[in-house]
């Protein structure tokens, strides 16, 4: 592979790194203020006993757990997108 596209993918990597840590620090932002409302929907539901109090935390809990998932999924996407950037420097340094 060229020098020129191995930097070319080693530009366009570190772009999509910076954007998806972006996101990740997004979602860390998100998931504290839905893990707190969830906290305090099911607090609601424990000293309510009622069916809408304990709907509402379940859905608040479901709303947070999707949003964990989500943080999962991004992680992910940043250890193969670090993991595709060792190739592209490990091809450069061969071929340097």
């Amino acid at each position: 592979m060229s020098k020129w596209l191995l930097e070319r993918r080693l530009s366009q990597n570190a772009s999509r790194l910076a954007s998806l840590r972006e996101e990740l620090s997004q979602i860390d932002e998100q998931l504290t203020v839905v893990a707190d409302e969830a906290a305090d929907h099911e607090l609601r539901a424990l000293v309510s006993e009622t069916p809408l109090a304990s709907r509402d935390a379940g859905e608040a809990r479901k709303h947070a757990d999707a949003l964990m998932r989500h943080r999962e999924h991004v992680l992910s996407s940043i250890q193969e997108v670090q993991q595709r950037q060792d190739e592209l420097l490990d091809s450069m340094s061969g071929s340097a």
